[in-house]
């Protein structure tokens, strides 16, 4: 078990998902089982016209007009889940030692939305129609920049692009600034909000997502016999990160360790998983190492879990191997869909849910588990489970591997 040396204490979370905005309120949808996909007027026409987006969100009435109006609407979402996450962790942002205090968030697309309003009022109206924001609310980068701005940290402020798992390596990579003294606090999560008509066709010509699009209820189906693909989704998921004796001092409320981090690389395909699961495995072996866990230590696995054919089963063949000891499995995203850069954080945080309250959600929609899948995996309703370790993986595009092992406090 970690000596505690290297630890990262989580003082602070903040969601914002297809199933809520806050903490609350997406908590408890991902543990009612019951999946956000539907219907989405914005792809009206489209092959695959369904999505999970967060409902009810108004930047204006969540930021202010003055605020909202120079965002992408990644950054709106981020900024969200970000205040949530420092007033749950009690520090005061006009006390802190700004300097002290870094921004770590993950992001795979940056800001499609305004990129691609205005690449149309260049083609109707001219150059002179190209607003002067479009630089700062594109860039992958600012989300980052914004949350510094809005909080006053002023350490290292950066932003991790490893596709699907751009949220876990940002946390990993707060938790090396943590671990090396570069910081006290670390700000780290992931965000996206690329749901547009584009970016929706060309993962439909990839062949990514799931065509049910009469029943899109029942699409995002992780590890089931029937899945056919993803449901692609937005939001964001913030974590505040300190150094233990920080957080000791200032009699914090420690929700969880971050205790291990391990990445790898496939090199295999640009899109498709090494089947043999050599990377996960790798990836997975290496975090545990780095918490120094044995594997038999681990109660439960918050799993990537796409609901893609190839995905699934490549995932839970490397957990085995892992893993002999079968941990309790879940996947969030046959409720939440699929936020590629956002999801591995919005899974840490409710890695962390799941460890604080002794609850594992369940898997949305899982009628017939895949025989090629020999997982333990949660269905139907949440398992009360005592959780002293777990996992978090997630996987991404060009064989971006990235894992988290994080640990009661």
């Amino acid at each position: 078990m970690s000596n505690g040396r290297w630890d990262a204490a989580v003082t602070g979370l903040g969601l914002v998902t297809p199933g809520g905005i806050g903490v609350p309120a997406s908590w408890n949808a991902i543990l009612a089982g019951a999946s956000t996909a539907a219907s989405d007027p914005e792809l009206a026409g489209m092959p695959v016209d369904f999505t999970c987006r967060v409902p009810g969100f108004d930047a204006d009435e969540l930021l202010g007009r003055r605020v909202a109006w120079r965002l992408d609407r990644y950054v709106h979402l981020a900024l969200v889940a970000a205040r949530e996450a420092i007033a749950d962790s009690g520090l005061d942002p006009r006390e802190w030692d700004g300097s002290r205090v870094g921004v770590v968030m993950g992001n795979a697309l940056g800001g499609v939305r305004t990129f691609e309003e205005q690449h149309c009022a260049l083609l109707r109206e001219g150059a002179k129609a190209v607003s002067s924001m479009l630089i700062p609310m594109m860039g992958v980068n600012m989300v980052a920049g914004y949350i510094a701005i809005d909080c006053g940290a002023r350490g290292p402020n950066l932003v991790t692009t490893t596709a699907c798992a751009s949220g876990t390596t940002a946390i990993g990579t707060a938790r090396e600034l943590i671990r090396t003294g570069r910081c006290d606090v670390v700000i780290a999560g992931g965000a996206e909000a690329g749901l547009t008509r584009p970016i929706l066709a060309g993962f439909t010509r990839m062949g990514a997502l799931s065509r049910r699009i009469r029943e899109p209820a029942l699409a995002s189906r992780p590890f089931d016999r029937d899945r056919d693909g993803f449901v692609a989704a937005e939001g964001a998921g913030v974590l505040v990160l300190e150094r233990m004796d920080h957080a000791n001092a200032r009699r914090a409320r420690v929700r969880a360790r971050v205790v291990g981090y391990g990445a790898s690389a496939d090199a295999h395909h640009a899109t498709a998983p090494d089947p043999s699961g050599a990377g996960v495995e790798k990836a997975i072996r290496m975090a545990l190492h780095d918490a120094g866990i044995e594997p038999r230590e681990v109660d439960h696995v918050n799993a990537h879990g796409t609901s893609t054919p190839l995905n699934d089963v490549t995932e839970a063949r490397a957990v085995c191997r892992v893993f002999p000891g079968r941990p309790a499995v879940t996947s969030i995203k046959g409720v939440t869909g699929h936020s590629l850069g956002a999801a591995g954080a919005i899974e840490a945080a409710c890695t962390v849910l799941s460890i604080e309250q002794g609850t594992i959600p369940p898997t949305a929609n899982l009628d017939r588990q895949d025989p090629d899948i020999d997982l333990d995996v949660v269905s139907n309703r949440p398992r009360a489970q005592r959780i002293s370790v777990a996992a978090s993986n997630s996987f991404g595009f060009g064989g971006q591997n990235a894992v988290l092992v994080l640990a009661a406090a």
